[in-house]
């Protein structure tokens, strides 16, 4: 065997030396900088959706008629990982702990900005650990009581409340949903008294109102309308600007005397923190078209769903910021508590 020299590497000289470990070590920390040469070849392999709610949710559609759309712009599958729990907070976990190479993103709504303050320690940082994409969607919804209810209007409803506080209860999808922050402001604006009940989920609660177990419930137009069509719950009024096409004869928060309501859902997409910007920027360039097809348009219409304009991530992250804020303020000033 032919002896191997080891004083060979002296013979190399200092400066030359130098320079090519300078060049390795550049080549290296390159080659660790996620947007380097991560935005480059992107997508390289299937993509994962995160949805923190489960299938059949507004979320999930939102989700699948998005997952269509990119997978047919970029050539990859994009697969919707539906985990749901803790009123989404697993879900979102699972977006802040993926690896920031854009193949992973999820969905954001409302209720991620309500979970910091109510839950107190969370297993992610919502500002910290969390990227939003873009704003897609804003969604409303419509005050229900069962069909066989006495209470048939707001007036009603908030008589009842005033003349036995605590009488009354509402139903929720869980702690921090929207249907839970959306009752709590309208206690606050008509400064009555009504108990939560929360249920496992959103379709959970709705099964629970209609078999009388709870008095009322903010329920999502999605939920509501089939319901109310069958002639199993009553809409008294609806929390949209302007009343929806689909319950036309059904009032708005203005018009039914409730003043200052100001409160509409929202749902869009956010990436793990560490995510190249150039990749941030392709997302939203490619939800803002998937958003503008008329089929996907159409779809989401069909569940009570309003297309936002589209907004760029640091619109979208000051919406998030503004909402952190505004929850916070409101759990802390109601003393709201997990149930």
């Amino acid at each position: 065997m032919k002896a191997v020299h080891p004083v060979a590497r002296a013979h190399v000289p200092a400066g030359p030396r130098r320079r090519t470990l300078g060049a390795i070590g550049a080549a290296a920390a390159c080659a660790l900088v996620p947007g380097a040469a991560g935005a480059q070849g992107f997508p390289s392999r299937p993509i994962r959706m995160v949805c923190p709610l489960p299938p059949g949710s507004p979320s999930d559609v939102l989700a699948r008629a998005l997952a269509e759309r990119v997978s047919i712009a970029w050539g990859q599958p994009v697969v919707v990982d539906n985990r749901p729990g803790a009123t989404g907070a697993i879900g979102l976990d699972a977006v802040a702990k993926a690896a920031p190479d854009g193949h992973t993103v999820g969905i954001l709504f409302m209720t991620h900005t309500v979970l910091p303050t109510l839950f107190g320690k969370l297993p992610y940082d919502t500002e910290r650990d969390i990227v939003p994409v873009s704003n897609l969607v804003w969604l409303y919804n419509v005050l229900v009581v069962p069909e066989a209810s006495p209470i048939r209007s707001v007036q009603d409803l908030m008589r009842v409340a005033r003349e036995q506080p605590g009488k009354l209860n509402y139903a929720s999808g869980g702690n921090g949903s929207p249907a839970h922050m959306v009752a709590e402001f309208f206690k606050q604006r008509a400064d009555l008294r009504i108990v939560h009940v929360p249920f496992k989920g959103p379709a959970d609660a709705v099964q629970g109102l209609m078999g009388a177990q709870v008095d009322l419930m903010f329920a999502t137009t999605s939920a509501a309308v089939p319901q109310v069509r069958a002639g199993r719950l009553r809409p008294l009024v609806v929390t949209s600007p302007q009343r929806l096409a689909a319950l036309p004869d059904v009032p708005t928060m203005a018009e039914a005397g409730v003043t200052g309501w100001d409160v509409r859902e929202w749902q869009g997409v956010a990436a793990p923190a560490g995510t190249p910007p150039e990749l941030v920027a392709r997302w939203n360039a490619e939800l803002a078209r998937a958003m503008a097809d008329p089929g996907v348009r159409e779809r989401l219409a069909a569940l009570g769903m309003d297309v936002a304009a589209p907004n760029s991530p640091q619109a979208f992250a000051g919406l998030v910021k503004g909402e952190l804020g505004r929850w916070s303020a409101m759990v802390k000033t109601l003393g709201l508590r997990v149930d």
